[in-house]
């Protein structure tokens, strides 16, 4: 049985989904503003929150930043806006699903089964990566370049620690979709390029001439001790 805060600003949204999670075994706490969902969120500590984009007066964007400042407890974005740019934002904030409206209970409810066993059994690795100046320690999910920390996304650090921890090897932007993302994210390849493209402007002293972080014509990424 998993804590589960669902944060709507449409009461029916809220009433189903809470009742469906509900018979899925899960304890259900709903808000419907970012105020009260901030609110709850610091008295339960859910093990998964589902939140809406649009919230009145602060978004749920603005939420999950304030969030992610002292947590990873997975996120599922629910919202109409389904561009792809406002996915990859979502993601970048350091979302695990998005799920635009309006979607089926039975899938919303197999995308939360999906993101909580990924976040049970796909835990960062303890060990310390260190390449010359650059060092990536998931214990404190810290990134420091020549000993100043460099601020990163959850999805960037995640994406730099899978390529440092297997250095030379190169990868597809599907495998690493599926490892850094997961297979359930609906996330298309060029979500990827975006993550590597704002990497190398925080690991790279020249960003168009990387010497780290390294294309692989017509096959993926690769990280260069």
């Amino acid at each position: 049985m998993m804590k589960i805060l669902v944060v709507d600003d449409e009461c029916t949204i809220l009433e189903t989904v809470e009742h469906k999670l509900r018979k899925e075994g899960h304890t259900v706490f709903t808000a419907d503003s970012a105020e009260e969902g901030m609110r709850v969120y610091r008295l339960v500590k859910p093990d998964l929150m589902l939140l809406d984009v649009m919230l009145p007066g602060r978004s749920g964007f603005d939420f999950a930043q304030v969030v992610r400042r002292d947590s990873q407890v997975p996120i599922i974005f629910l919202t109409a806006r389904s561009a792809e740019k406002d996915r990859v934002e979502g993601l970048e904030l350091g979302g695990d699903d998005y799920v635009v409206k309006p979607f089926s209970l039975a899938e919303l409810a197999a995308r939360v089964k999906s993101v909580l066993r990924r976040s049970r059994s796909g835990e960062a690795p303890a060990e310390v990566v260190e390449s010359g100046d650059l060092r990536i320690d998931p214990r404190t999910h810290t990134t420091t370049l020549s000993e100043r920390e460099v601020p990163l996304s959850p999805k960037e650090f995640a994406l730099l620690h899978f390529l440092a921890s297997h250095p030379g090897q190169v990868f597809s932007r599907d495998t690493l979709l599926d490892r850094v993302w997961g297979q359930d994210a609906y996330v298309s390849a060029r979500t990827v390029d975006v993550h590597v493209r704002w990497l190398r402007e925080h690991v790279e002293q020249e960003p168009s001439k990387p010497v780290r972080l390294l294309t692989v014509r017509g096959v993926g990424y690769k990280f260069v001790a």
